[in-house]
């Protein structure tokens, strides 16, 4: 072999020798560089350590080989105390929800929704039969002036639906949540029906008592639940009024809501009390099936005085208050007013409201407490020796 053909070979094996330890050290560095290569979800740093990028992780930890996700947090429902006995800290699926660490996504235990399982969900989506409502969102009472009662002028006005409060700082306001039932339905899933309310016709009042005419101690006359509603002008000028239209709507106690046809206002008080008692009997189903109405506004100062007494038999006892439509409803509005656009809404005593200013004899129970509901058909299934759709009727002395 030649000198220089012993040189070539003697260099390709030098050269195969840098290829061979090239690829050892390659291998070497491989195994030992990060594991699994951070998945491709996050950085090889010193100590072959993964950095994962947001979101991803190991069983639920940083760092690993960066395979599994993280999935949302929110404010826990129940965790332990912290050292200074602080609650609710953030957690994963707020620990209401396992995580799918291949998804990222919470699986919610029942009763709880959510990206993170952050809100509950109500009871059967409410049965179809009302509205799952936010803590924050429930209205105490059921009718306006249920709160605003007119026993303070900071509790005086008019308006429409129970009162809301918007300031809440409990830490689950906008997370817990309740059925709000539609009319007619009750129950914590709103399931089961109401019954229709009446009079306890065993606990009925005499219209006249003979003893009271003794001096003797006796129940007197039976009195009807009267409603009176006072309406300010803004400046005291009750004619201001004139020719304007306003609505009524009454609460039935199924919580169905009614809506009178447009009132128009006259400044003759025996007609407008016409008017208003004509559009309250006007009302579906004879859910007000008597009443009379008197109105008084002589004394500019007083503003003007409705008093409106529930005579009828299906509005025995306690009603719910009368809401005032004042408001302006135009096209696409029902019903179609112009309001009372002069009314006073800001004063220190004299703010429109309305009042129980005559508790009834009556009381109203469901199924007039003699008979029991029926949940599933809402019809009443009354004692023996009583009748009628409240159990009202007496068919026996028993």
């Amino acid at each position: 072999m030649s000198e220089e053909a012993q040189d070539s070979d003697d260099y390709m094996f030098l050269e195969m020798n840098l290829i061979v330890g090239s690829l050892a050290l390659l291998v070497g560095f491989a195994q030992a560089a990060c594991p699994n290569s951070c998945s491709g979800h996050g950085t090889c740093g010193v100590d072959e350590v993964c950095t994962c990028y947001p979101g991803w992780g190991t069983g639920g930890n940083a760092g690993g080989d960066c395979s599994e996700r993280f999935c949302p947090y929110e404010l826990a429902w129940v965790d332990n105390p912290t050292r200074d006995g602080g609650r609710h800290s953030y957690a994963e699926c707020s620990n209401k929800g396992i995580c799918d660490r291949a998804e990222g996504e919470c699986e919610c235990f029942d009763g709880y929704e959510g990206k993170a399982c952050g809100r509950q969900s109500c009871p059967n989506d409410c049965s179809g039969h009302g509205t799952c409502e936010y803590m924050k969102d429930l209205a105490f009472g059921i009718v306006y002036n249920e709160y605003y009662d007119g026993s303070d002028s900071s509790l005086s006005g008019l308006g429409v639906g129970g009162k809301t409060f918007g300031h809440d700082y409990s830490w689950d306001q906008d997370r817990a949540r309740a059925c709000v039932c539609d009319s007619g339905w009750m129950g914590l899933a709103c399931t089961q029906r109401m019954c229709p309310y009446g009079n306890d016709v065993m606990d009925v009042i005499p219209g006249f008592d003979e003893n009271s005419l003794l001096g003797m101690t006796g129940y007197g006359n039976e009195v009807a639940q009267v409603q009176t509603v006072t309406l300010y002008d803004a400046d005291l000028d009750n004619s201001n009024f004139d020719t304007k239209t306003f609505a009524i709507q009454f609460t039935s106690k199924l919580n169905e809501t009614y809506v009178t046809q447009p009132i128009m206002w006259d400044t003759t008080d025996s007609v407008l009390a016409g008017y208003i008692e004509s559009a309250l009997k006007k009302l579906p189903n004879k859910v007000i099936d008597d009443v009379d109405v008197t109105v008084d506004s002589s004394v500019d100062a007083n503003g003007v005085i409705i008093d409106v007494t529930f005579t009828g038999a299906v509005v025995q006892g306690k009603q719910h208050k009368l809401e005032i439509l004042q408001d302006k409803c135009e096209e696409g509005c029902t019903p179609r007013i112009t309001g009372l656009t002069n009314i006073r809404t800001f004063s220190d005593t004299t703010l429109s409201t309305v009042e129980i200013s005559t508790i009834g004899s009556h009381n109203s129970f469901e199924c007039g407490r003699r008979g029991t509901c029926d949940r599933g058909t809402g019809i009443c299934k009354c004692f023996s020796g009583f009748t009628g759709e409240t159990c009202s009727v007496l068919t026996a002395l028993i």
